[in-house]
């Protein structure tokens, strides 16, 4: 790449160059995205609306105990296993069973607290708002869809910071913060584009980060760059004070239930399992002789309530021999998470932590959750997140009318460069974006090298 001046009109050029690029590939990844996004923002509104006869039940003074509700739950599905059970979340609303069947997907059957009784279920995945979630987090193509969502991410918080820096008025023009009126075809896409780039530029960014700690690469790395520094999940909490510790993190032993910060700690093991017998290869088994046996479902409420921890909560079930009960408080107020470990053989409390324990990073990135869920304010929440889903919408839907006007009849019609960047401005960029976004800097250097490539063909 030959050496050059990179002007400020060269560099508006390059930055207008890598916008319509980005938007381009990335448009269809965000529509997605933000439609997803928005629908999860009323999933209870959504559910409640479409399965009202399994959510919504007669309050009642009294509740049967957990274990006839499981009992129940299990026996509406022959052969399957309880894994989690959700209590409900306020008066008549009824308890939410997850459930395992011998072949197929699981299913979360609803119980009434009050009578016990069965009132339906389904595959979380097979409803409106389970596709919206699995969606919104991998397109239903798991680690890889994963990581494209990651990258879309990234790429729409690129384009967010390209289009404020295209929108910035030059040569003396004033700042365009409404469209002009009387504009048709393309300068109408164009004043529209910009007026709803900028407004909505800042919710769409704490959205995209907000949201990006859900993220495989960027995620494992914010929260590993957490605990080394000392800001994430504390240190003194790793082992709960336990002799041994399950094969399984909090994620994987609680159904995803957990909060963000705890989700890839591992969960602590029932001390009364024998460390040198092994059951299925994988985990210790009870000791034969002399054991306790589980003390049951009842009895770990009794000991949920008899440590403060009042209803509404996730309840995991231990999956083996070795596993814990697992209790999380997981309010739209993260101030007031609390997670409970329950040995399952003796009752004992091996864990109590709250969001007063987290770190000032994980307390952070738990704020963030809850209000890029709309879950902190309610109902103003919902509609303030609602704003940029739909920004979005419009952005990518906008970008390639105004593209698709302007360009030649059977050309790409790309922004053309004036100059090619020096080797170190675009070191220092590629840099840049490696630093604050891996899997885009990554991409970028892919781009780089097609666009070097096709440049080198075409002379």
């Amino acid at each position: 790449m030959r050496d050059a001046v990179w002007s400020a009109t060269a560099f508006y050029r390059a930055v207008w160059r890598w916008h319509f690029y980005a938007g381009l590939v990335c448009a269809p990844f965000l529509v997605i995205l933000a439609v997803t996004g928005a629908i999860y923002l009323f999933n209870d509104e959504i559910n409640d609306l479409v399965y009202p006869n399994q959510r919504l039940v007669p309050a009642s003074a009294t509740e049967v105990p957990l274990s006839e509700i499981a009992r129940a739950a299990a026996a509406s599905v022959p052969g399957s296993t309880v894994t989690r059970i959700d209590t409900p979340t306020a008066a008549g609303r009824s308890v939410q069973v997850f459930v395992t069947p011998p072949s197929g997907a699981p299913l979360r059957v609803f119980v009434d607290p009050g009578s016990g009784k069965v009132l339906g279920s389904y595959v979380y995945t097979h409803t409106l708002v389970g596709f919206a979630d699995v969606a919104h987090g991998s397109l239903m193509l798991g680690p890889l869809g994963d990581a494209v969502v990651e990258l879309a991410a990234c790429w729409g918080f690129i384009l967010t910071v390209t289009g404020l820096f295209l929108w910035w008025p030059r040569g003396g023009k004033p700042p365009l913060f409404r469209p002009r009126s009387g504009l048709r075809k393309r300068a109408f896409w164009k004043d529209w584009h910009s007026a709803v780039g900028f407004w909505s530029a800042l919710l769409v960014l704490f959205l995209i980060l907000t949201g990006l700690p859900w993220a495989g690469i960027w995620g494992d790395l914010l929260r590993a760059g957490a605990d080394v520094a000392g800001i994430g999940y504390p240190e003194t909490f790793r082992t709960h004070g336990a002799t041994l510790q399950s094969h399984l993190t909090v994620k994987e032993a609680s159904d995803g239930a957990a909060p963000w910060t705890l989700e890839h700690e591992p969960a602590p093991s029932s001390q009364a399992a024998d460390p040198h017998a092994h059951h299925h290869g994988t985990a210790p088994a009870p000791r034969a002789t002399g054991t306790p046996q589980p003390i049951g479902l009842d009895a770990v409420a009794q000991v949920i309530a008899d440590a403060g921890m009042s209803a509404p909560y996730r309840l995991s079930l231990p999956r083996d021999a070795l596993g814990t009960y697992i209790a999380f408080v997981y309010p739209d107020q993260p101030e007031g998470q609390r997670t409970l470990y329950i040995d399952q053989y003796s009752g004992q409390v091996l864990g109590d932590i709250g969001f007063g324990d987290y770190g000032p990073m994980a307390k952070a990135v738990e704020l963030g959750v809850q209000l890029h869920m709309g879950n902190y304010f309610g109902l103003p929440n919902q509609l303030v997140m609602l704003l940029p889903c739909l920004a979005i919408v419009f952005l990518c839907v906008s970008g390639p009318i105004m593209w698709w006007r302007r360009r030649p009849a059977g050309r790409l019609g790309a922004p053309k460069p004036i100059a090619r960047p020096t080797l170190r401005v675009l070191a220092l960029i590629v840099l840049a974006l490696c630093l604050v976004f891996p899997l885009a800097g990554a991409s970028l250097i892919a781009v780089l090298g097609l666009d070097l490539l096709a440049g080198r063909i075409a002379e």
